[in-house]
């Protein structure tokens, strides 16, 4: 079965996109935790993180340092969560690496439970986040 994440990179399915370079890519999370919930992935396929490379672990979480800020002040956020499951057994969906950076607001209770915002709602949260990187540039 062709993976899903490597499907939205070659771009045959659609996501919302928020940043992207060379190594990696970030799109909004189609059931979301929080408002501006964001999937941070390496391009290059591997199934949990040891399986890919030290250089896309590194980029990883370096494309997590540059964006987050913009993620949070786009939404309004005071701090955020940040997420790895590794295995089924530990609640990974899709078989390739990737982190969750899930904003919260202080007074708004946390909660991991998955909603269902429309794609309107999505693309316009997109549409404030890539604003607000490209600010920082």
């Amino acid at each position: 079965m062709p993976c899903l994440f490597c499907s939205i990179i070659a771009g045959e399915i659609p996501c919302h996109k928020v940043y992207e370079d060379e190594l990696v890519i970030a799109f909004l999370d189609i059931g979301p935790v929080s408002t501006g919930h964001t999937l941070v992935l390496p391009k290059a396929h591997a199934e949990n993180l040891e399986a890919g490379s030290v250089t896309d672990a590194e980029c990883l979480m370096l494309a997590v340092y540059a964006i987050a800020p913009s993620i949070l002040k786009a939404v309004g956020a005071d701090g955020y969560n940040l997420g790895m499951n590794h295995g089924e057994c530990a609640g990974q969906d899709v078989m390739h690496t990737h982190l969750h950076i899930m904003p919260r607001t202080n007074g708004v209770p946390r909660s991991f439970t998955k909603t269902h915002p429309s794609q309107d709602e999505l693309a316009t949260t997109a549409e404030k986040i890539r604003a607000e990187i490209l600010k920082v540039g």
